[in-house]
């Protein structure tokens, strides 16, 4: 029988626990829809929402996120177009949800180095639940 420090990470980039909030909006439709990301990495994240969508659907996203620095608080975004690769439902309190499996498919190079700070000094991250309304 294996034992957890038997397992073996098999993804490329790993996943880090972020729980930030998500703005995500389709080309088609540019009203934007509230998410909830709950881990990331660089090849992409995973978001909660209440809208469902289907799977192959491209998607842009604006994660917002506020770092914790010695002088106060800094607000910064990170914006990626992604495709939806996987989706599944929750349930949340009473209400219905979805998760969606988010692939970054453009994201710019300073966006790639915020997403890079993200994953790199969570500490230093506020995190919100999905009903936060403080951004």
């Amino acid at each position: 029988m294996n034992s957890p420090s038997d397992f073996k990470e098999k993804r490329r980039y790993p996943r880090a626990l972020i729980n930030l909030p998500v703005d995500f909006w389709t080309i088609d439709d540019w009203k934007a829809s509230p998410g909830l990301a709950l881990n990331a990495s660089e090849a992409g994240l995973l978001m909660q929402t209440f809208k469902y969508m289907p799977i192959g659907m491209r998607i842009n996203i604006k994660v917002l996120f506020k770092v914790l620095l010695p002088k106060g608080v800094r607000s910064a975004k990170f914006r990626a177009v992604t495709d939806i690769v996987w989706n599944d439902t929750y349930l949340w309190e009473d209400l219905d949800g979805y998760q969606y499996g988010l692939k970054f498919i453009q994201v710019s190079d300073e966006d790639h180095l915020k997403l890079k700070l993200i994953l790199n000094n969570r500490s230093n991250l506020e995190e919100v639940s999905f009903t936060d309304k403080s951004n």
